[in-house]
């Protein structure tokens, strides 16, 4: 009888102890979650400062993250077999980068018919159950950069636009926002505007050709800072100048305005948008408020403020949300 009534004094005890040590850690967590985080290619710097952030992220709040990418550029096939290798390994949750906002629309489906939580991030799906959608406001930091372009000009010259990947939702939104700039400065004469899909070579090829075209080009607006290296490049091999600006806020960007060849880049923050896509998923996990979207507002990068995208990714910290 008296061993009896020790253990129901040592149990009570315990869980006496236990209630209390769950009470002073605060809400429950559940660390250790993985994190399946897609994104477009291995070429673009975006992307791989997408990734950056991803793993600070995950790093930061106890989880881990696998990366999944096309090993060619951009390409749905190869993206829809990464989804269904994810769908049978069921990570905790994921978060989506589409090569297309709408090819990609059936392995949404898959995902969402698996009960996986998905947080979407820089091209918005056109449908689809998501728990949040990241992105930067693509027009706006578009209209941003071109004004900090055709101010850089003198408010006249001529212009060429190289632009991203047609049908993509944020090329598309871009170029929209970089042309709707040119009412504004009558003076400044679009000559060309053509695609190069994101890609620096391709940019470089393109800018080739129009440099052959047209002898007299004072402005290149490109609509990623990759493309924009491009034509710095294709400029130097010419033995001719122009103001160039980008967009996204690369490094790459960072060191090409101190060395005086590129004028500014909008800031897309791809650093930030992929440590909001985790720290989202994770929130969401844990039942922790999560926004249902976060759109970054635009930002232009120059000389007299990089903005911090002069800052290695691996020196990075995650904004707060």
């Amino acid at each position: 009888m008296m061993t009896s009534k020790l253990l129901s004094k040592t149990a009570r005890a315990g869980a006496a102890a236990a209630i209390a040590a769950v009470l002073s850690a605060g809400p429950a967590r559940a660390d250790g979650e993985t994190i399946a985080v897609f994104t477009k290619n291995q070429t673009n710097p975006f992307f791989e400062a997408i990734r950056a952030g991803a793993r600070a992220a995950a790093e930061s709040m106890g989880a881990k993250v696998i990366q999944y990418v096309p090993t060619k550029p951009d390409n749905i096939s190869e993206q829809t077999s990464q989804v269904e290798d994810v769908i049978v390994r069921h990570p905790d949750a994921i978060v989506f980068d589409p090569v297309d906002f709408k090819a990609m629309l059936p392995a949404v489906d898959k995902i969402n018919a698996a009960g996986i939580p998905l947080v979407n991030i820089t091209d918005r799906l056109q449908q689809g159950k998501v728990v949040s959608f990241i992105g930067a406001d693509d027009y706006n930091v578009a209209l941003a950069s071109a004004k900090s372009l055709f101010e850089a000009m003198g408010g006249k010259g001529n212009l060429v636009i190289i632009e991203g990947i047609k049908g993509s939702i944020s090329s598309n939104t871009r170029g929209q926002g970089m042309k709707d700039a040119l009412p504004l400065y009558p003076n400044i004469k679009l000559l060309a505007s053509q695609p190069a899909n994101m890609q620096r070579l391709q940019a470089l090829q393109v800018m080739e050709n129009l440099l052959q075209a047209y002898p007299q080009i004072d402005g290149v607006l490109a609509a990623n800072d990759s493309m924009a290296t491009g034509v710095v490049e294709a400029l130097a091999s010419a033995g001719r100048t122009a103001l160039v600006t980008g967009i996204n806020g690369s490094k790459e960007a960072a060191e090409a305005i101190k060395a005086g060849t590129m004028v500014s880049t909008g800031v897309a923050d791809p650093f930030a948008q992929g440590c909001y896509g985790v720290i989202i998923a994770l929130r969401f996990l844990r039942h922790e408020p999560t926004p249902p979207e976060v759109m970054l507002k635009p930002v232009v990068a120059d000389k007299s403020d990089l903005k911090g995208i002069d800052v290695p990714l691996d020196k990075r910290t995650c904004p707060a949300l």
